[in-house]
């Protein structure tokens, strides 16, 4: 251990020199060697001394600056790889070419068997590689056993298994090995025909024996190493693997591997999307562009969840401008300084717009400075306990703020005008569900006007409607702000409990960029007034998603018939306006587009007059805080939406702490 530090610590100058000395003697001991190999014992020093001596004086003339050519000197021992073997293996042979013409040039004056010049250079290989791979596994504190155990105690490696003995497999064994935190003992493969085999020195092991690997090597964890692999069949994977109690992990997917984002070392939790299973369908390039390239395009509510990632889409779609607009600074900085770092676009090309779509003058404005051709709407309200508790400014963001957003485009001549809307707007029972539907029924009302009167700076202006009204309908996203996953993974780390509202619950989800994708192709199958349906496959229980991330993370779930296990899921009771199933359908009229996961919906309307004087009527309820006839009145125009269950609620939370006589005069002091 004493020698090793010596060495590690020697500066860079001395490593060479010593480095330089080794190869010689490496040199003329091989050869010495080649030379003994082909004359024997009785005849070599008489040989060496009377005939060849010259040659140990021209051999590492001729081999160190081919040496040095080759980087052979600047290579770190510790962490030699295979790219460091190649180069040696050209050097050595270079170096032995080029001695050889040299002692054949002499042939003449000195009888050299053709034999000595192929051993040398086959020993120059043996020693020359050979003592370099002795010293990268003698120096190297992450692959000796002794070190790591003497000198580095905290480091000691956690044992884990590969699962894919592929190329990706290989690549993930060789950087765990120059790692420090996890060392490889085992790969499994599907692969019947490489089954016990060694690949890289570790044993091959099918699926159905992981349970004897585990018991054989004491893996601790699994490491998914088939970033290719389609997401159903990692999803059939994971459901043979989630009931074997050890922690799974994988590697990046092939994308983000050739995008250089992340390197096939930087292994991660199993993402929900391959519990899921579901496999995402390419885009269409035509449509994906469509509304985009070469245009200006604007996005509301730009640092949310869903509005970054649209943003991230629409940058790599090449838009003339990109627009982007939020009433959260801290959002708007980080969306806009993203971005910017991503130099996809120059810098002039990006604006940042810090506002609210509640203020109708500041959003004309903007619309018709940058003349905007194409609006995303994302900006909304959607949590749907914290809309619940806070009714007033949940109906005055979504619903004044499309109307004013829808408005202003018309004003404005936008061409084309994205509502993002969701699964809670059929048949809600919420609040958050019932303003988003409000904020369809806006759309598909203005879609049918030809000309609008728009009150603007306190002008009223009659506006030819050039505008192309669509909104796009679809389910729960993964990772969003309002996910549950976040919440579950956090819980996780903390050794629990779960919580889950209800053992029936259910859901659909996509994930944020696919979701954002088909947005994108949506808009351009567009020709106003459709409600477009994202295809969200299989509805999931929240329940069966947490009792899988708890087993992949290689715990045990705590239970009447297993009370030892680790992690407890309470279930802690439906929240207000939450329902057990969502829907994305308000009626059975639904036909097929051009895209195989985007359906358009035929839906009842309202006329724009009648929907207008209803909006106006109800916000005017809302500023003087009668929540209660305001959310009758929604409930006039909402289908399934039913009013009477939160106005039951909130009388009865009143009622835990007040006199059922003052419930009124409280109600209006709250929302």
């Amino acid at each position: 251990m004493q020698i090793s530090t010596f060495l590690i610590n020697l500066s860079k100058r001395q490593k060479r020199i010593l480095a330089v000395i080794n190869d010689v003697l490496l040199i003329w001991a091989a050869l010495w060697s080649s030379f003994y190999i082909r004359l024997g014992d009785e005849t070599i020093i008489d040989t060496l001394v009377y005939t060849h001596l010259w040659l140990f004086l021209a051999a590492p003339v001729i081999s160190l600056p081919v040496y040095i050519r080759f980087g052979l000197y600047r290579a770190v021992l510790r962490y030699l790889g295979k790219d460091a073997f190649v180069a040696i293996f050209k050097a050595v042979s270079f170096s032995g070419l080029a001695f050889s013409f040299v002692a054949f040039y002499l042939k003449d004056y000195m009888l050299i068997p053709r034999s000595i010049i192929i051993n040398y250079w086959a020993l120059s290989l043996l020693f020359v590689g050979g003592v370099r791979y002795i010293i990268r596994i003698w120096l190297s504190p992450y692959l000796h056993k002794d070190i790591i155990q003497l000198d580095i105690k905290s480091k000691i490696k956690k044992p884990v298994a590969i699962y894919g003995a592929g190329q990706a497999g290989f690549e993930l064994l060789g950087a765990l090995e120059r790692g420090s935190q996890l060392k490889a003992v085992a790969f499994i493969d599907n692969d019947r025909s490489i089954a016990n085999r060694l690949i890289g020195g570790i044993k091959v092991y099918t699926p159905k024996h992981i349970v004897q690997m585990i018991n054989e090597t004491g893996a601790k964890e699994i490491l998914l190493a088939m970033p290719s692999l389609a997401r159903s069949e990692k999803k059939s994977i994971l459901s043979r693997l989630q009931n074997i109690p050890i922690h799974i992990r994988s590697v990046p997917s092939i994308s983000e591997l050739a995008t250089g984002k992340v390197k096939v070392q930087d292994v991660r939790e199993i993402e929900i999307a391959d519990i899921l299973g579901r496999d995402v369908v390419k885009p269409n390039e035509k449509l994906l562009a469509n509304c985009i390239n070469n245009k200006i395009v604007l996005v509301t509510g730009a640092g949310g969840s869903i509005g970054s990632e649209l943003c991230r889409q629409i940058i790599n779609l090449k838009p003339s401008l990109l627009v982007l607009y939020d009433s959260s600074e801290f959002n708007l900085y980080s969306i806009y300084n993203e971005l910017v770092s991503a130099k996809l676009m120059a810098s002039e090309q990006i604006v940042s717009i810090l506002g609210s779509v509640l203020d109708f003058d500041h959003v004309v404005r903007v619309l018709n400075k940058y003349k905007i051709e194409t609006i995303y709407h994302a900006a909304a309200y959607k949590h749907v306990p914290m809309v619940e508790h806070n009714i007033n400014v949940g109906f005055k963001n979504n619903v004044i703020g499309t109307k004013n957003l829808a408005l202003a485009a018309i004003t404005a001549g936008v061409k084309k005008f994205v509502l993002i809307s969701t699964d809670k707007a059929v048949r809600p029972t919420n609040v958050m569900g019932a303003t988003k539907r409000i904020a369809e029924l806006i759309l598909q009302a203005l879609s049918d006007e030809d000309s609008i009167s728009v009150n603007s700076n306190g002008i009223l202006k009659n506006c030819v409607n050039e505008t192309c009204f669509t909104m796009v309908r679809f389910g729960n996203v993964l990772g969003s702000s309002g996910s549950v996953i976040p919440l579950f993974r956090k819980q996780l780390s903390m050794g629990g409990p779960i919580t889950v509202t209800h053992p029936d619950i259910t859901r659909y989800f996509m994930t944020i960029p696919e979701a954002s994708q088909l947005v994108i192709q949506a808009s351009s199958m567009s020709r106003g007034g459709e409600v477009f349906v994202l295809d969200m496959g299989e509805p999931v229980k929240i329940n069966n998603l947490a009792i899988k991330m708890v087993k992949l993370s290689g715990l045990t779930i705590k239970s009447e018939d297993n009370k030892n296990g680790e992690i407890e899921i309470i279930y802690t009771g439906l929240r207000p306006g939450e329902k057990l199933y969502e829907e994305l359908l308000i009626g059975d009229n639904i036909m097929p587009t051009d895209h195989p996961m985007i359906l358009k919906a035929s839906e009842h309307k309202l006329a724009w007059d009648d929907l207008s004087n209803i909006i106006e009527e109800i916000n005017m309820l809302m500023k003087s805080s009668k929540t209660s006839e305001a959310l009758k009145l929604i409930n006039n125009i909402v289908p399934g939406y039913k009013a009477g269950a939160i106005v039951d609620y909130l009388h009865n939370e009143f009622a835990k702490t007040n006199s059922s006589a003052t419930i009124a005069s409280k109600e209006t002091k709250v929302y």
